[in-house]
């Protein structure tokens, strides 16, 4: 069972997700706006947030940059539109995940596993020794701990995933939607927009220019953590 905390205005909506994950087994507080999601962060500690794109007053994007300027802890989005701007803006924002409304809590449940899985994410099978230098990048797999220049590097679950199979195979390139069923174990042809904007914030926490060092671009093919 996992603690969750569900932000969202529409009551039916609130209600009938958090009787539906109640149902699956988890532990859920659910509030109405984003100013009462930030409020429940230290005292309920949720393991994952189901955040509204669309809520008033704080909308769901900033409620999503706040979460993510102190904790790490997952974020699966929720917007009317999956073709929506929002969705990528979202994705930039920090979420690990989306899902379009109606929101179905058997699906919802299954991005939550996921998401927790990622988590806890050991990387794909042949693992390395438990601490590795990639110049000024340092990976202690076993501990789950990214430094780069040594100073730690505070990860989301997907971007921590996302370093960890790259790395694990340099030189390697994966296509994106090798990543989505890896990272993400999205299994059918899903959203590569969750890949993009994941390696986008990855860079820009491991502080890389134009020409990344670390997770670099083979054009028409995917992404390849670079050997050099």
């Amino acid at each position: 069972m996992s603690r969750v905390l569900i932000v969202e205005d529409d009551q039916n909506v609130r209600m009938a997700v958090q009787l539906g994950l109640q149902h699956q087994g988890h532990e859920v507080r659910a509030v109405g706006t984003g100013e009462e999601g930030l409020e429940q962060l230290r005292p309920f500690r949720p393991e994952v947030v189901i955040l509204d794109l669309m809520l008033p007053r704080i909308s769901g994007l900033d409620v999503c940059r706040r979460i993510r300027d102190s904790d790490q802890v997952p974020i699966i989005m929720v917007t009317a539109r999956g073709d929506d701007i929002d969705v990528v803006v979202g994705l930039e924002a920090g979420a690990d995940d989306y899902v379009v409304k109606p929101v179905r809590a058997r699906v919802l449940d299954a991005r939550i596993r996921a998401v927790l899985r990622r988590q806890d994410a050991s990387v794909p099978e042949g693992t390395r020794p438990r601490a590795e230098t990639h110049g000024e990048l340092v990976l202690d797999r076993a501990g789950l701990v990214v430094t780069h220049r040594g100073e730690p590097v505070a990860l989301a679950p997907s971007e921590l995933r996302l370093l960890l199979t790259l790395s694990a195979s340099p030189g390697q390139v994966f296509s994106r939607q090798q990543l989505l069923e890896v990272v993400w174990e999205h299994s059918y042809h899903g959203d590569i927009r969750l890949v993009d904007a994941c390696v986008k914030r990855l860079r820009n926490k491991l502080g890389e220019g134009r020409k990344p060092r670390y997770v670099q671009t083979v054009r028409g093919f995917g992404y390849r953590f670079g050997t050099s």
